[in-house]
């Protein structure tokens, strides 16, 4: 997520989940006159407050909340459309694909294809008109070889062609400050086990239920949201809520992992920091940044 400060510099604030991002950009808006600007995946739909930890409307109202909310569960919503929607405010040191918007029609076909024939059916299709992507895609990765499929179909060019072309940056990277919050891992996992009982005490599974009422497409994000599927499970009587609660820590606790690995090879100039000493490290940033 992003911050910008009462200077002109932008505080970026990475992390897994549950490391505690919100809670410090809560702190240092208050403390800055700042605005919080979301950048998570699933924190964008309106249908998923309680089980995506969003902020809460009492700490809404605190500071300027940005992008928290504002998509159905029903859209498909993209990197493409988010970087749209956040162009005037967001903090971006990285170009992202400029892939345009892929028409409805060959979304629904490919989505309808996909539940008939299965990802390798698609990704064998993807081999032959898009090699480069198909090689960077396991045969069962539903949703980035559906992706690949409806760019290379819409537009005649593959998703990796667009990818090198990026977007340009919105802002200079020298003038953000970047932290990673990195808990030591058995603090992390017990975070993540409490977030997810509080979720539960919280409304979680009320919140599961009448987004399954809906009748949506298993493969939207919105439905893939960690914990969604298991509680959806419970809720049909296949589980028990402690298994399904235990499935959606198991599978947060594996995403971390597997975002830590990600920003450590991406991110590299990143200053990395306990959640406990970010604030002192970027109030020090801060005063560095001229008047």
């Amino acid at each position: 997520m992003g911050s910008r400060s009462h200077k002109q510099g932008v505080i970026l604030i990475a992390g897994p989940t549950a490391s505690g991002k919100s809670a410090l950009a809560l702190l240092l808006a208050e403390r800055l006159d700042g605005t919080i600007i979301n950048a998570d995946s699933m924190q964008v739909y309106r249908d998923l407050r309680v089980i995506t930890a969003r902020p809460m409307p009492a700490e809404e109202v605190r500071v300027p909340h940005l992008l928290y909310g504002h998509v159905d569960a029903a859209e498909n919503y993209s990197v493409g459309r988010w970087c749209l929607d956040a162009a005037a405010a967001l903090a971006l040191t990285k170009g992202l694909a400029a892939v345009p918007s892929v028409a409805e029609n060959v979304r629904a076909t490919i989505r309808q294809r996909l539940a008939a024939e299965g990802a390798p059916a698609l990704h064998a299709e993807l081999a032959l008109r898009d090699p480069a992507m198909a090689q960077r895609l396991m045969p069962r990765d539903r949703a980035r070889v559906a992706r690949a499929l409806e760019v290379v179909t819409a537009t005649g060019r593959s998703l990796a062609e667009w990818q090198r072309e990026g977007m340009p940056p919105a802002l200079d990277p020298a003038g953000a400050i970047k932290v990673f919050l990195a808990p030591e891992h058995a603090q992390l996992r017990n975070r993540i086990e409490a977030r997810f009982t509080g979720m539960l005490e919280a409304g979680a599974l009320d919140e599961v239920r009448a987004l399954a009422a809906r009748g949506l497409d298993p493969a939207l994000p919105a439905m893939k949201a960690h914990g969604v599927p298991w509680l959806i499970r419970h809720l049909r009587g296949e589980i028990a809520l402690t298994v399904a609660a235990q499935g959606g820590v198991r599978d947060t606790w594996r995403y971390t992992r597997r975002q830590a690995t990600w920003f450590r090879n991406r991110m590299p100039d990143w200053s990395w920091s306990a959640a406990e000493a970010a604030e002192s490290l970027i109030l020090r940033e801060i005063s560095r940044i001229p008047a």
